[in-house]
């Protein structure tokens, strides 16, 4: 049997990212998010128009995704509640968030200069994909705030161990990409570490919503 709802949110389990994106006085923001996906040699990035994120990439287009395993997920979530942006909504800050210009120190993650682009990637994350925005698309209607980012991918570093032997594929058996599904994270089909973004949501827990806020 199945039933007709109206989930308060659409949205099924997506790898987890960390964004680097320029901010204006040349630092480096990183913005978590988890709603991605790649066709050739495009990235399509959903967020809130309100993010640091955003407001970067309006402005200075280019960025590096840092992909994330399950090693990271604890740095992740020290900065799931954290924003680079001074100015927030009501809404985000009744959730806990607050403002944090350096976010690689508070998840304790290290910086390594893009080869390509002029913003710093996590040195841990074991696949960077540097390039830039092309086109910011506005979607749900003109009071919206959520905008769908299109990237091109112009340069791909990889760990070594994740390779096949002719470097042209990320091995599927070794590549275990970190997954946000509501509350949790999960790694292997199995739940790896309980989400902050999970504290403020009015539904019960494994019913909230997405890491996509690109803060």
């Amino acid at each position: 049997m199945k039933r007709i709802v109206e989930p308060k949110v659409l949205y099924f389990g997506t790898p987890v990212v960390l964004i680097s994106s320029r901010n204006a006085d040349g630092s480096t923001n990183l913005g978590p998010m988890s709603s991605a996906w790649w066709l050739n040699r495009s990235a399509m990035l959903g967020m809130s128009v309100s993010s640091q994120t955003v407001q970067n990439l309006l402005e200075r287009p280019e960025c590096i995704l840092n992909l994330v395993d399950p090693a990271m997920v604890a740095a992740l979530d020290r900065i799931a509640l954290l924003t680079g942006s001074r100015q927030m909504s009501d809404a985000k800050r009744a959730r806990g968030y607050r403002f944090e210009p350096d976010k690689f120190a508070a998840a304790g993650l290290t910086r390594s200069p893009g080869s390509l682009v002029d913003v710093d990637a996590v040195e841990e994350s074991p696949i960077n994909l540097e390039g830039r925005i092309e086109a910011i698309h506005q979607l749900g209607g003109p009071d919206s705030n959520l905008r769908a980012l299109e990237m091109s991918v112009q340069r791909v570093h990889v760990r070594e161990d994740l390779l096949m032997a002719n470097d042209r594929y990320i091995d599927p058996l070794r590549w275990d990409p970190l997954i946000m599904k509501f509350t949790e994270y999960f790694a292997g089909g199995v739940p790896a570490h309980e989400s902050s973004l999970a504290r403020g949501w009015e539904m019960p827990p494994m019913k909230a919503g997405a890491l996509s806020s690109g803060a």
